[in-house]
């Protein structure tokens, strides 16, 4: 997905989908850390890819926060 469409899907969504995209960021991140400790990750550029999104997720949760 493109980072623009992304940024406006997140602009869409509720604060409890924020949260839950949020969560189910953190683990895909934990995952692709354990795959690549053991060697078994293909595409290590994924990683800094989730943690911009878990960065994104963040922002806008703030920016809720704060309206």
């Amino acid at each position: 997905m493109k980072t623009k469409e992304y940024v406006n899907e997140l602009k869409n969504a509720s604060v409890a989908d924020l949260n839950a995209q949020l969560v189910e960021a953190k683990k895909e991140l934990f995952n692709l850390r354990f795959q690549n400790a053991t060697n078994q990750l293909e595409n290590t550029a994924r990683i800094k890819e989730v943690r911009r999104n878990i960065a994104r997720i963040q922002t806008m949760i703030t920016a809720a926060d704060n309206k």
